[in-house]
This record gives C-alpha cells, structure tokens and sequence, in this order.
C-alpha cells in the first residue's frame, strides 16, 4: 500500500475513533472531579464528537473550572485542525487523484518521425507549435505531475516519468528524429548520455543556461547545444541599435536626401484597420512603406492588401518632409530615435549580453539594477521616478528592459510610457503569451526566449534557413540601363522579383510619388527595396536585360 493511502487510512479508521474515546474519557474524569457534576459515557461520547467535529455542545455549553474551559478549548483546536488542515491535506488529494485520469506512462507504439522534449519550458513552446504547423508529432517527457497534467489536459502527448524511471525507453526514442534537452544543464547531460547509450543516433539538442557548460554538452553527445537566453540578449541589441544590424541594408547609398524610420501607430490614428491601399500613404506624403511589423514579425515588402494594425510599426522611406507628413497622418511615434545614450534595465544574462553588444559598437549606455556590481551605472529601480529622473530618460535613444519577471516588465513599461512616452521600449518577455500584453502596455518592441529558441531550434530541425528574428532587407541602387522609356506599369517589377523601386534619382531631384505611366529616363538611378533573395532575382534580371 502506498504511503498516501496507508496515512489516509490511518486518518478515517484509527485516529478519529481514539481521540473521540480519549476526550470522551478526559471529559467524564473532569465532569466529575472538577465540575461535581458527574457525565455517562454515551453523553461524554456525544459531546467529544460534537466538540471534535465543531457541531455544537449540546446540553453541555458552560464549564467553572479553568481546567476545564482550557480542556474544552484545546478539544475545539485539536477539531479544527483536524477538519480544517490535516483532512484537506490527505483526503481531498486522493479523492482528486481517484477522480483525475491518470497520466500515460507510455506512448503510441505505431509513432515515428517525432520529436521528444524532456521537460517542458518557454524554450521550447514555440517551437512545439512551429513543428506542429508541419505535422511533426511531439512527445513531452515531464516528470513533474504539476507541469505534465495541464499539458495532458490540453492534448499535448505527455509521457510523466523520471529519467531514472526509464522515460526514454517508453517513448520509442529508436524511431525518433531528434531529441531536445530543456531541463537543468546537467539534468540535460544525462538525458542525452542515456540516449545516446541506448543507440539513439539522431540530433540531440541541448538548451543550455550557461555557456560554459556548451562543451561538456557536447562532449557527453549533443549534436548542437543553444544559449537562448544570450541569443535573445544579442536580439534585442541588434533591435534597438543599427550599427548592431541595419534596419535596412544599403541604406547608406540614399545619402541625406532620403531616411528610413520607423512610426508606431497608436490607437487613435485614422489608419489602423485600412489596408495599405485604402490608406494610399505614398500618395499623401510620398514616403514609401516598405514593411510592419506586426507581433514581432516584419512583414516586408508589405501586399497592397496589408491592414494596418493597433501597435503595429511601420517601416517607411521618405523625404525629411514625407516622413513628417505621415507621422502627423498617423498620429504615430517614432519608433527608434538615431540619438541618446540606451538605458539598460536589468543587469542578468541577458541584460548583461545587451550592454556587451551595444558598447562594443560605440552605444553610450547606462545600466541598471538593483544589485550593484561591476558594469552597472545606477543602483536601483527603474520604476523609480527619482532613478529615472537622475537617468534623464526622456533624452535616452531607447530603454531595454531586461528584466526577471514579466509582471515587472510589465510595470515598468507603463511607468516609462506614462513619464517619457516618446521614448521606445524594447522589452525582454519570458513567457509567450504575455508579448502582447507588454506590447500593448506600450512596448514599442517585446521578443520572448520562446521565440527565440523555437526559431533556432526549428532551423536546425526542419532546415528553414529564411527563419530569423529580423529579416535582412536591402535597399539597392541600379542604373536605369533597360529600362529607359518603359512604363513602370510594363516592367512587373513586383510580380516578378518581389522587390519594389521606392525612389527615382534624376539629376538633382529625388522622385518618391510615381504612379504606373512613368517612364523611366536615361541617366535615372533607381532605387530597389526588398528582401535579400528578393534582389538578388532582380539583380539576375536586370543582368538578362541588360
């Protein structure tokens, strides 16, 4: 018999009985010499179980001897921990554990091809929904009852047992494609020196904490081992800085006559909900709209048929004067000034690896923390307006927050939307389903480590090469050679490459609103927006043309 059973048995059959008969006893003894008013034992018992049980007392409800009030009053505990704290700590679990459907302890035997995670995380969520998106099936091995039984609940295929209870043995690792570690860094050497000493010779992937520990990973059979947590850190560096990673590649051959930026719509701009051409931006302002980002994923080059959305940024080219006329349109934000020292919430893992990256590019930055220690500038709270205020936030270039806890970074995006709302906020998340939340607290930018780490993780598993956090966009300048005298409207350019021409350079002048009857004149440097691959296949047809 289990102990939980043998404890609860113990509670129904021996105690109750032998604490009734014991005050039941106790009482008749101190009725009789301290009270002088002798009880029988079938009127003790009642009152023992009445005061045991917190029923009442019947005829017997006043006591003179302080003896017996305190002997009264420690029955009447010793029921309400009995009724109140030691039942709901025995009974009600095993009624619930008789109740619930047990968790498997196997998996299908006809299953192949799939992928099994040992231990469920934020590392690993998006990454089950990416492989499910493609039909691969997945396993998750969860030794803890409390992870594994929401995830069982939810349709998930779960095996609940231990590594030392033969868990890779019972989900037919032998037909598997990969093998993903997610728990603790040596919990996760031992997952995969146990797999590959059963023959497992598919990827084994490790998530690792600590970098240092990538090499004994590797050493104990990882086919690859991932930092996801530094990973995100250079992510939200090369996010908030473009000499970390340009937004757009080539954008240097604009010269100062033309710019890139970025506005965020708010909620109270005219555009959100109208599609790209509804909104005819070009023909309102003559900047260009090259992309939105939209839940943390830039849409670019964007469809005519683009909605528009709450928080999402756009990313357009334009004229000094055109870009003024679309933020004025839109009611937007910049979304990323081009001056400031950045200010680093957080100094962990990540925040550390932010500051790292931005420094070395030649970013001022100031860093925050609770903890003082070697690389942070300010001891303190970053919601803390006296802390900002020394910060001079409203000055900053943009705030990462690099926080522990998403309810935090949360808090603090408020905090500095309400102090400094012009300022942008790159926010670290931990847990997926709160990128929305701190996006619409403000956060004009919010990456999790499940994003992270699922896109890494798919790449390496089903080969998607184009998967990146941040595409790379290019713009590129070419000579009008093959094109002169055609109509823009002939050329196809957009069907046929993907890419879009989002300026014309004749002579002195830049040319930014052209509708389909224009013609393209010798001498014109036009220039080319879109993804990589996108101009790479205009390059090859303007090669066949020319």
């Amino acid at each position: 018999m289990r102990k939980p059973q043998r404890h609860l048995l113990y509670l129904i059959l021996v105690a109750p009985p032998v604490l009734v008969l014991t005050a039941a006893l106790l009482y008749m003894l101190g009725m009789s010499t301290l009270e002088g008013s002798p009880r029988g034992f079938w009127d003790s018992l009642g009152w023992a179980s009445e005061t045991l049980t917190t029923t009442g007392y019947g005829a017997d409800s006043r006591w003179h001897h302080p003896l017996m009030v305190l002997f009264t009053m420690t029955v009447q505990f010793v029921g309400v921990f009995l009724v109140y704290l030691v039942f709901p700590l025995y009974l009600i679990p095993y009624l619930e554990e008789r109740f619930q459907a047990r968790l498997p302890r196997t998996v299908d035997t006809r299953l192949e091809r799939h992928v099994v995670i040992y231990r469920w995380g934020p590392a690993v969520e998006s990454l089950a929904l990416e492989l499910a998106e493609v039909g691969v099936p997945v396993v998750i091995v969860e030794p803890e009852e409390s992870v594994a039984r929401p995830l069982f609940e939810s349709g998930r295929q779960i095996l609940h047992r231990s590594l030392s209870d033969g868990a890779l043995a019972g989900v037919q690792l032998e037909r598997a494609r990969a093998l993903i570690a997610n728990g603790a860094d040596d919990e996760n050497a031992a997952v995969i020196l146990a797999a590959r000493q059963l023959g497992f010779a598919q990827a084994a992937l490790a998530v690792v904490e600590e970098p240092i520990h990538r090499r004994p990973m590797m050493l104990a059979g990882a086919s690859a081992v991932f930092t996801p947590r530094h990973i995100l850190g250079a992510a939200l560096a090369a996010r908030a800085s473009a000499r970390i990673d340009p937004r757009v590649s080539g954008v240097q051959q604009l010269g100062e006559r033309l710019e890139v930026i970025e506005v965020r719509l708010e909620g109270t701009s005219p555009l959100i909900g109208r599609t790209l051409r509804d909104a005819a931006l070009r023909t309102q302002t003559g900047a260009t709209i090259l992309g939105q980002w939209v839940d943390g994923r830039l849409i670019a080059p964007p469809p005519p048929e683009m909605r528009l959305v709450d928080s999402g940024i756009l990313v357009a080219l334009g004229t000094e004067a055109g870009i003024d006329a679309l933020t004025r349109l839109a009611r937007g934000t910049v979304a990323l000034r081009r001056r400031g020292p950045f200010l680093v919430g957080g100094f962990g893992e990540v925040g550390g690896k932010v500051a790292e990256l931005l420094r070395e590019v030649g970013e001022e930055v100031r860093v925050v923390d609770r903890v003082g220690k070697e690389g942070v500038d300010v001891v303190g709270s970053l919601i803390d307006p006296r802390i900002l205020d020394k910060l001079e936030v409203s000055k900053a270039q943009a705030v990462i927050l690099a926080l522990d806890s998403d309810a935090s970074t949360l808090f603090a995006t408020v905090v500095l939307k309400d102090l400094a709302p012009e300022v942008p906020v790159i926010a670290r998340v931990n847990q997926a389903e709160n990128v929305e939340r701190i996006r619409r607290a403000g956060a004009h930018f919010a990456l999790s480590i499940s994003q992270v780490s699922g896109q890494m993780l798919a790449r390496r598993l089903l080969g998607q090469e184009a998967v990146s956090v941040d595409p790379q966009l290019e713009v590129l300048r070419v000579p009008s050679e093959g094109f002169e005298g055609h109509p823009l409207a002939s050329l196809d350019i957009r069907n046929a490459t993907g890419c879009s021409i989002v300026a014309v350079e004749r002579g002195a002048q830049v040319l930014v609103d052209f509708g389909p009857e224009f013609r393209f004149e010798k001498g014109d440097e036009i220039y080319i927006f879109g993804a990589t691959a996108d101009v790479r296949r205009f390059t090859e047809r303007v090669g066949r043309l020319g």
